[in-house]
Formats: C-alpha cells, sequence, structure tokens
C-alpha cells in the first residue's frame, strides 16, 4: 500500500507533498464530487446516506450550509461563535438543481480562501483555524459526504488521492502510516476500518494552526 502523508509541523502542507494551491484543490474537489453525483441525480435520493442518519437529500444541505459557514467564518472571523448566516437548499427543487447550489456554496467558499490572507484566523468548535485549514474542512466534507451519498446510490466512488493527501497533512496529524491516503482519510473520518484498525465510532479534525 502507499503510505499516507503524516501531518508537518508547517501551517502549509502543500508543499511537502507537491500540491497546488488551496483554491485549485477547492475547485478540483468540487468538479469531481459533483460530477459523480450528477450521475445519480435520478436515482431516490430519499434513501439514507451511507451510514448517516439523514438522506442524501438532507445530506447536501448539509454540506451547503458547510460550505457556506466556512466562507463566512474567514470573511466574519469571529472570536467565539458560529455565523449567523445559514445556507440551505429548496427541497421542492430537483437533484440536479440542488447539485447546481452545492456549486454555488463551493464557489464562494473557494473565492474567500483565495481573497483571505495567511494570518487571518476564526473560530471553529474543533479548533480556531486559518485559510488552509478552512479550506482543508470544505474538501472533507465534500469528499465525505459524496462518499456517504454515492455508497447510497450504488456509485463506485473514492475520495482522490491527491485531495486526500492535502487534507491528511492539514488536519489530522494522526493519520496512521501504511495505508493510501483516500482510505486513510475515510478511516479517520469514521467511514471504514482498515486492516489492524477498527472503524473509529468518534473522530474529528485538528483545524488549529501549526
Amino acid at each position: 500500500m502507499t503510505p499516507t502523508v503524516t501531518a508537518s509541523p508547517s501551517s502549509d502542507p502543500l508543499s511537502a507533498i507537491g500540491a497546488g494551491p488551496w483554491p485549485d484543490l477547492l475547485r478540483a474537489a468540487t468538479d469531481d464530487c459533483l460530477s459523480v453525483l450528477m450521475e445519480g441525480a435520478d436515482q431516490d435520493w430519499s434513501r439514507l446516506a451511507g451510514d448517516l442518519d439523514w438522506t442524501c437529500g438532507h445530506t447536501l444541505d448539509h454540506l451547503a450550509l458547510g460550505l457556506v459557514g466556512y466562507a463566512g467564518l474567514l470573511i466574519a472571523r469571529p472570536t467565539d461563535r458560529h455565523i449567523t448566516l445559514f445556507a440551505s437548499l429548496d427541497p421542492r427543487a430537483p437533484v440536479p438543481a440542488r447539485i447546481e447550489g452545492i456549486r454555488i456554496a463551493a464557489s464562494l467558499l473557494t473565492s474567500a480562501v483565495r481573497d483571505t490572507t495567511a494570518d487571518a484566523r476564526a473560530w471553529h468548535p474543533w479548533g480556531q483555524s486559518d485559510v488552509t485549514g478552512f479550506a482543508a474542512m470544505g474538501i472533507v466534507e465534500l469528499a465525505v459526504h459524496t462518499y456517504d451519498i454515492t455508497r447510497a446510490l450504488g456509485l463506485s466512488w473514492t475520495p482522490p488521492a491527491g485531495l486526500s493527501a492535502a487534507v491528511l497533512a492539514r488536519l489530522f496529524p494522526e493519520s496512521p502510516l501504511g495505508y493510501g491516503p483516500s482510505d486513510s482519510l475515510l478511516w479517520c473520518t469514521g467511514r471504514l476500518p482498515l486492516p489492524g484498525l477498527p472503524r473509529r465510532l468518534d473522530w474529528q479534525w485538528n483545524g488549529t494552526v501549526r
């Protein structure tokens, strides 16, 4: 197996793995995830997504909320709270239109990441973070919830290795050695077990600046 890249002390781990800038990674994650979700747009989105208690449609709504919320945190930069702007998708809209809403939300976050300076900080319940942290959080949200939905819809998809390596390096300093980055990301986020490692029942990322 290809070993994962573990987190380095640097607040910008991309130089260690040869990845492009965070806005480019966010755009790539958005394109990859939404492309596969569109493949299942004509299926039953009232199914539960993976092992979540949410339907596929509800999971899309959660994704919109998270992506816009991260953009808002980077813009408002509160020190002790969530922002007061909440995003939601029209539940009556057809699935392709709701997926379009996710693209809009991801584009807002990508723009905020591109326009935010490296010294900016904002609150998050899992650790005050910076622009690289919020970019990585957005990619994790896209990747793991796309994985959840595609499992429910019978589509074969796993997070791309390069994107997985980037977010592991930034958000998961405990990521295990000796496994491919995609499998390691899914293990870190409680989606599957790995050989010798049981599935995680409780997990969170570490967005603090390192």
